[in-house]
């Protein structure tokens, strides 16, 4: 068993996508973990975006630990290392960043956990490369553009990319961020939508979030 970084960096290779969401309702954030882990997803990030983030990814880490102790839960949306430590002290297996803050960079290196920041520009990788980012989050990744990462990615060979922000459910988008070399895709909106979550159209998610894996599976192998 390698340690806890390589273990989530390697569950995020492997499923090839990180979906992420939040949502204020815990009972609705609780069904759509049900029903994603249900679909075969065994990594994903929920992210910090309103005042009930903190309460609902408790809930999340309880139901997890009885019911899907196979899954890794990440917190995404994490700028501050005040933000980190409530997440940490919640059980949060990463951290995801749309920034690069140093100091939630080191916090994650001293609890040998993964870091996702998300960069825009060469000296942002560079200083999250400084900071131990074994995966970067290109975002927001419909602004940049798969052309951005085949441009710059000679600059830090070795260096594993994952594009988050607008990717888009289609075989030309997605296959055209693996031809570009990135090791994953984020999924969010595109996938758990907001309609999705305030109609709870869990059906629809379970089978949306099944064809995405299959289409991601197909992309990396072209």
């Amino acid at each position: 068993m390698g340690s806890k970084k390589e273990h989530s960096l390697n569950q995020i290779l492997e499923q090839g996508t990180l979906p992420l969401f939040f949502y204020k309702d815990a009972e609705v954030s609780l069904e759509i973990t049900k029903t994603i882990y249900k679909a075969g997803v065994r990594v994903f990030e929920y992210t910090n975006r309103g005042p009930e983030a903190l309460e609902n990814f408790k809930l999340l880490r309880k139901l997890a630990n009885e019911e899907m102790p196979d899954l890794e839960l990440g917190i995404g949306t994490i700028k501050s290392v005040k933000e980190a430590q409530d997440f940490l002290a919640a059980g949060a297996d990463f951290l995801v960043s749309p920034i690069v803050n140093p100091k939630v960079g080191q916090m994650a290196l001293e609890a040998d956990m993964l870091w996702i920041p998300g960069c825009m520009t060469p000296t942002e990788i560079f200083t999250a490369q400084e900071n131990q980012a074994a995966l970067i989050k290109l975002f927001p990744a419909n602004i940049l553009g798969e052309a951005f990462l085949t441009s710059i990615k000679e600059l830090f060979p070795g260096q594993l990319f994952i594009p988050t922000g607008g990717v888009e459910l289609t075989k030309e988008n997605i296959s055209g961020w693996f031809k570009a070399g990135v090791s994953a895709v984020g999924l969010g909106s595109k996938l758990i939508s907001k309609k999705v979550m305030e109609e709870k159209l869990y059906d629809e998610l379970f089978y949306a979030t099944k064809e995405a894996h299959e289409l991601v599976k197909n992309c990396r192998s072209i």
